[in-house]
């Protein structure tokens, strides 16, 4: 009988700490969701009744103005065209990169192991800065050129060590011997058996990259002048700028200053909107692989 009590009680407490559980992860889940969910509302909303409170959960004034007004701009399909271009050249190239570096420095016996992870963790925390590595990219004659974007950061060191703690602690060492035993060279070996059997970390590795590539917009404005090579957040930059400059130079004809400060604000929800899209789709085809791979690389101790 106090066995069977006893049951009940841990029953009890079990559901209670479920129903716990799951508040505080429909909690989470608002705190991330509700700002995307509010920046939507407010891109098709009246941005004075977004700045009055009014949209907390429904849009007020529903219009399409502010994305028109972004979609018009000639320049808005090139950049989609030039960002897509540069995500996948450069997330290609990165992923490539972090494995070529990565998998080497998981072998313990590698002669000079050591001082080259100090090396890469050194360039962490030290580095020249933007004119002087402006000066190098200019000195190799890559100013205006797409590659610009991913040699100087071609390695991301911190995905580079996360990477590197997956094979050492996920991929089976018994595996590798034996392939060795058979005759592989280094390379079959990599190419064959590390590749495959760390497809979670590099889904994981691949959307790093996209999110980084995709929403660079300062590297893109430092190294690339002009209109024609501009990735997309540049554009909407631009298209920012010419709006608000706009607004302001309508602030001496009567009336005029309302409506396009107005167009403004519902420019910046918009374009917000315009530059997460993509990502947003995209995410949930790798999320599945994404917790597994980042979990699987994490440090352990």
């Amino acid at each position: 009988m106090g066995k069977k009590k006893a049951g009940q009680l841990r029953g009890l407490s079990d559901r209670t700490s479920d129903i716990i559980l799951v508040a505080l992860c429909l909690v989470v889940v608002f705190l991330v969701a509700y700002p995307l969910y509010y920046v939507l509302i407010a891109s098709v909303s009246n941005p004075y009744d977004v700045y009055a409170g009014k949209t907390f959960l429904l849009p007020s004034e529903f219009t399409l103005n502010g994305y028109k007004a972004v979609f018009a701009d000639k320049n808005i399909f090139t950049g989609f065209l030039n960002s897509i271009k540069y995500t996948v050249i450069g997330t290609i190239f990165s992923v490539v990169v972090l494995y070529l570096a990565a998998y080497p420095l998981s072998i313990k016996d590698l002669p000079g192991r050591t001082f080259l992870s100090i090396f890469f963790i050194i360039t962490m925390y030290f580095g020249g800065g933007l004119i002087p590595t402006y000066l190098v990219v200019k000195q190799t004659g890559l100013i205006n050129n797409m590659w610009a974007l991913f040699l100087p950061g071609g390695v991301a060191v911190g995905n580079m060590i996360i990477v590197r703690n997956f094979f050492e602690n996920s991929i089976p060492k018994e595996m590798v011997e034996a392939a060795e035993i058979d005759g592989a060279s280094k390379w079959t070996t990599f190419l064959k058996i590390i590749v495959p059997l760390s497809r979670s970390i590099m889904a994981v590795m691949v959307v790093f990259s996209m999110v980084a590539y995709w929403n660079d917009w300062f590297t893109a404005l430092i190294y690339l002048p002009g209109q024609e090579k501009a990735p997309l957040p540049l554009v909407l930059r631009n298209i920012l700028i010419k709006s608000s400059a706009s607004a302001s130079q309508a602030s001496t004809i009567s009336g005029g200053y309302a409506e396009l400060n107005k167009l403004t604000e519902m420019i910046k929800f918009s374009s917000i909107m315009v530059a997460a899209a993509p990502m947003l789709v995209i995410y949930p085809f790798v999320q599945k692989y994404f917790e597994k791979g980042f979990m699987a690389g994490a440090v352990k101790g």
